[in-house]
Order: structure tokens, then sequence, then C-alpha cells
């Protein structure tokens, strides 16, 4: 967020007009977001920043030419404290992984609601991440090592609680329980009122579990609570 304002400033990339038009209005109607430019493609996006800093670039993934996964490589690479939270539809999850190993902080399906994308602006402003639950099991296939002898196979999803490779620290229950919120799709606030603590306790615990898996964001770190079998979806 910007040092100077309480203010998040967004750049919206959608080479949709009608579809651009519609993100338009709900962030134009969402406090403390303020849009500071759009582009129809990732080049003008590009230019664009090079004028503008943003705190957070929603974009789609399947821009024309060059694609959102190119876009956000570049982003992070010139631009690394600009978060970018990127949407994606049901048949892209090689894409979102791409996305997500390029340094975006988050995923929304499109069509998602409009309280949902303000939500998660704020959770990767903030420094958090953002997952959905109806990809984070495709997203796991990526993750699996087919059997011997067998390369189309994929291991079953182990039982929760059978690790087949344990974490060099265990994670502790709370910290199983917050890992199991934050796969059903759970922001860190959402998350903090179900357990009852604050947010920042919240993101303090997670904090522990990317530690302790080896990971960087909650993509990954759902995506490997699965893999050994701490938590399902």
């Amino acid at each position: 967020m910007n040092a100077t304002s309480s203010t998040i400033r967004v750049v919206v990339v959608e080479d949709q007009p009608a579809v651009l038009k519609n993100q338009l209005k709900i962030l134009q109607e969402a406090a403390g977001i303020e849009v500071i430019g759009t582009a129809l493609s990732g080049e003008a996006a590009l230019s664009l920043l090079e004028k503008e800093r943003p705190d957070v670039i929603l974009q789609d993934l399947g821009l024309p030419r060059m694609s959102g996964i190119e876009v956000t490589r570049e982003v992070k690479r010139r631009w690394p404290a600009v978060e970018v939270l990127v949407f994606t539809i049901f048949d892209e999850e090689e894409k979102v992984l791409e996305a997500v190993k390029a340094g975006a902080s988050g995923y929304l399906l499109k069509g998602a609601p409009g309280e949902k994308v303000i939500e998660a602006i704020r959770e990767v402003d903030a420094g958090g991440s953002v997952i959905q639950p109806n990809l984070a099991r495709r997203l796991l296939r990526h993750f699996r090592v087919p059997a011997d002898g067998d390369v189309g196979a994929l291991p079953e999803t182990p039982a929760p609680g059978l690790r087949l490779e344990p974490p060099m620290r265990p994670l502790t229950a709370r910290e199983i329980e917050i890992l199991t919120l934050i796969a059903k799709g759970l922001s860190n606030s959402e998350a903090a009122s179900v357990l009852g603590v604050s947010r920042a306790t919240v993101r303090t615990h997670l904090e522990h579990i990317y530690d302790k898996l080896e990971v960087t964001n909650r993509v990954e770190a759902v995506t490997e609570g699965l893999r050994i079998g701490l938590i399902e979806v």
C-alpha cells in the first residue's frame, strides 16, 4: 500500500471492454480503492506502470499477444512491490500455476462476487495471498509424482493425518486448523472471525506455516498440505 495513503491504488488489465466496465463499476463503488488506470493489453499495462505505480494489478490471464503470465513475470521483475491478482476460468489451472510461479499473489475465478474481488484486493495489498478452493485440488495434480512405471497415473490424495512426507517441523493443531480454513477459501479476516482471534494472529500463524512447509504463499501452502495429507478440501 502507498506509504502516504490508506487508499489502495489499482490498475485493471482486461481486454474485453464489457468485462472491464463491470470491474470498474465494482471498484469505483468500494471505499479505500482508487483505480489509477486501465489497460486492454499487457504491453499497455507495462507502459502505464512506467508512469503510474499501483499497489495492486487486477488482470486477466487470457490477454492477447503478451499473456497474463508474461505480464506478471515482467511486473514482478521490474516492480517487485506491486501485487498481482489474476482472474482465471475453470479450465486454466496450468496458467494459474504458472502465474503463481511468476509471482502472482492470488487468483479469482471470473464472475466472483464484487465483495470477493474487493476483499481479495485488500488481502493481497496487506501482504496476504488469495486461493479459491474450486481450483485447489486441480492445482494439486501438478505437484503429484506418478507411480513407477505408470507415467499417466496419479496417486490418490492421502487421508488427513497420513503424511507421506512429514515436514521437518510438524504443524501445530492451530496451524492445521488455519490451513484448513484457508483451503476452504476463507480470507484472513474470515478465519480470524471463525477462530475468535485477530487478523494479525492469523497472519503470524500463516507465516509459520509457510516457513515449516517451505512455501511462499497460500496456493503453495494449501497444495502442499493436500499433497502430504495434512488437510483435505
